[in-house]
């Protein structure tokens, strides 16, 4: 009987961390698509306005302020008398350290940074051992345990920081802080590697730009321009003795440590941001002139010819390049200027089409071959009116080849298949299999890769025969026992010891059946919540099984339903009891899966269809917010929130009335000064769990008895 138990047991934990984990990178396709989006426009249609830099410039190419050039500007910052400063113990007490001296900080940083190699070596002829740590995301008592128990850094205690410092933890300034000084204290003892979250552009989604601002709401931008510039200097690989390669995603098929050693890794501010290659490149008005020949030569053609050949892709055909630029479009007569807007425009609608049915294509325009592509595509065929133009791409650049190396290197995860694939589930970098890591570890005479980038439940894995491993120092990252973190050590014999460890204050009290029950209630409220935000997708699935609009469908027929909309990859089945109700004759009820869960605060102006479509892009509405409150005071005008949703939409192709959204801003207006909170208008649209308070009256009875009987 106990056995069983356990394999149930087992059963709940392995399919919560496939909850989690399917969620979390589900996120990151979204962070992925709504970059694309914003690096489309800003390459093109900042262009063609030729209004100089809109919003989307001040994300992706903020420029410098002038102040900031001046080395020592912050010492024109003052410091109260009073201020004596926080100590390591005062960060736990919400303390932070003064503005004038994170600047002071991050410059003495850029400055040592700029001075590295792209890829670090360490020798432990010089060490006892080396410490190796990964992600942290934020979690300031995980970094802390670390100190306590390893010791802080020194020359009998060397460290390797594998990336990820900052976003989803509320403590990422001070984690990142703490990294940066003793970094500044011992440079030859502490080393750090980047990872994918040192970005200003994930910092968006996941924490760490808000938080920035929060702390330091005087001079928080000129903080993050300096992290944004100090990210992008972090070496991106560090190798002790020659035969141990530490990075923090992965590798390619294509990844070339020489050449990584040779590239200007600081103009990589955001591996979301693909190198600037605008359509000024690409030979517009030849395509134009090629379609009017196809027309005039087959307008006899069928219809349905014509539609056939709007699928076909050309690859692997290379055309010459015209020297015409935008500059020179815009002294055009104004009728080929409107024809090549026009054009521009079909593009623009075409290119969100491909994203919307295929989330993991490269970055909008670029569809030049990928590292990890199986085929290259250098012909883009664009639906021009009722024909094609075909528009050729140039080649790679040697920025565009250094970004695809690094992309890969940060993004990365392996696979058990041999060889090099698209990582689908992410949407960036690549799957790398067991056959790629022993021809990369043979090519540079390496026996081991250490990577991190993946929360592992024991804090580390092994995978590919022993020859990658796998190490994760952010505990209870999911939920609190969710996981453990862990470290490795290195000595001179190269042979890898783990520790393991546990943040948490409730953790060690609590039995594992009731951590077990923690963490699956946590990630099905998640899993419900995807459900509910997808609510017209699925039933417009599950009606397609139900003809005679009985209400039920086959548990087969609602597994298919939710794994072709959600896009999920989870064991349905399986999950079934906790997310729908079965029919006395077998057959399941899909209405069930939406019955406890509602909106936060109604809002009777709202249609539902606005409604769920606010839920679900929740997230991309806060990003697209917080690019427009420059001063993250939470507040924006009317005006402004008209624009955030105009941005919004064009990211999605949401077609919605300008009045409803006039008639939701004024709703939201609630003391009717003109400004609304957007804070209260998030809180409008989250799911509410209606089952929540009587679930938990459930799970403290039944510990009760537990703990009576």
């Amino acid at each position: 009987m106990v056995p069983r138990y356990m394999a149930r047991l087992e059963m709940r934990r392995r399919y919560t961390w496939n909850i989690f984990q399917s969620i979390e990178y589900a996120g990151e396709q979204d962070q992925l698509q709504l970059s694309s989006f914003f690096t489309f426009m800003l390459d093109n249609f900042t262009q063609l306005n030729g209004n100089g830099p809109d919003l989307i410039s001040q994300l992706l190419d903020p420029v410098v302020d002038p102040w900031l050039d001046r080395e020592t500007c912050y010492n024109l910052i003052h410091v109260p008398e009073s201020y004596t400063g926080p100590r390591l113990s005062a960060f736990k007490d919400q303390q932070t350290l003064h503005a004038r001296y994170v600047l002071q900080l991050l410059y003495e940083t850029k400055k040592l940074l700029k001075q590295m190699p792209n890829i670090v070596h360490l020798s432990t002829s010089y060490y006892k051992e080396i410490t190796i740590c990964g992600d942290l995301h934020g979690r300031l008592d995980d970094l802390l345990l670390i100190f306590y128990k390893n010791g802080l850094p020194s020359a009998e205690t060397p460290y390797v920081f594998n990336g990820d410092f900052v976003d989803r933890g509320k403590k990422s300034v001070e984690v990142v802080i703490l990294l940066f000084a003793f970094l500044l204290l011992y440079p030859d003892y502490m080393h750090l590697n980047r990872g994918n979250h040192e970005d200003h552009i994930m910092n968006l989604r996941y924490g760490f730009t808000k938080e920035v601002m929060q702390k330091y709401k005087t001079h928080g931008r000129e903080i993050l321009q300096l992290f944004q510039d100090v990210f992008s200097l972090l070496p991106i690989a560090t190798v002790i003795d020659g035969k141990i390669l530490i990075v923090h995603g992965g590798i390619s098929d294509q990844t070339d440590l020489d050449f990584l050693s040779s590239i200007e890794r600081h103009k990589v501010k955001s591996a979301l941001r693909f190198p600037r290659c605008s359509l000024e490149h690409l030979d517009i008005s030849q395509s134009c002139r090629q379609t009017k020949r196809t027309r005039s030569t087959d307008s006899s053609r069928p219809s349905s010819s014509r539609s056939q050949n709007k699928n076909q892709r050309t690859p692997n055909t290379r055309c010459d390049r015209s020297p015409q630029t935008l500059t020179s479009m815009q002294a055009q007569p104004t009728r080929q200027r409107r024809l090549h807007l026009f054009l521009l425009l079909v593009f623009l609608v075409f290119l969100f089409t491909l994203l919307s049915s295929n989330p993991i294509l490269p970055l909008p325009h670029a569809f030049p071959s990928s590292p990890c592509m199986p085929y290259s595509v250098n012909v883009l065929q664009v639906p021009f009116l009722d024909s094609l133009s075909s528009i050729p791409l140039p080649s790679p650049s040697q920025h565009e080849q250094e970004w695809k190396q690094i992309v890969d290197i940060l993004w990365s995860d392996p696979k058990i298949q041999d060889g090099c694939s698209p990582n689908t589930f992410r949407g960036g970098g690549c799957y790398f299999g067991p056959d790629v890591t022993q021809r990369l570890l043979l090519q540079h005479g390496l026996q081991l890769l250490i990577r991190s980038h993946e929360c592992k439940q024991e804090g580390y894995e092994f995978c590919h025969n022993g020859k990658v491993i796998t190490i994760f120092s952010a505990s209870n990252y999911y939920e609190e026992g969710s996981n453990r973190g862990a470290y490795v050590k290195l000595g001179r014999e190269l042979v890898p010891r783990f520790y393991q460890y546990q943040v948490s204050r409730t953790t060690r009290k609590l039995t594992l059946t009731q951590r077990v029950r923690a963490a699956e209630g946590s990630a099905l409220r998640a899993l419900k919540e995807k459900l509910f935000a997808h609510r017209s997708e699925l039933m417009v699935g599950f009606q397609q099984y139900d003809q005679n609009n009985t209400g039920r469908v086959s548990v087969c027929e609602w597994a298919l339903v939710l794994e072709s909309v959600l896009r999920l990859d989870l064991p349905w089945r399986t999950l079934r009891p906790h997310l729908a109700r079965l029919a006395p004759d077998g057959s399941l009820e899909y209405q069930s899966c939406f019955e406890d869960m509602g909106p936060g605060i109604p809002l009777p102006q709202v249609t539902p269809n606005l409604a769920e479509t606010l839920f679900r892009y929740r997230t991309d509405i806060e990003i697209i917010f917080n690019i427009i409150d420059k001063d993250h005071s939470g507040l924006i005008s009317i005006e402004e929130f008209r624009q955030t949703w105009r941005l919004f939409s064009a990211h999605l192709g949401v077609a919605i009335d300008d009045s409803a959204i006039d008639d939701l801003a004024r709703s939201i207006d609630f003391n009717k000064d003109g400004s609304i909170d957007f804070t209260e208008f998030l809180e409008a649209f989250r799911v509410v769990h209606k089952l929540d308070s009587k679930d938990q009256q459930l799970h403290e009875k039944m510990d009760g008895e537990k703990r009576t009987g």
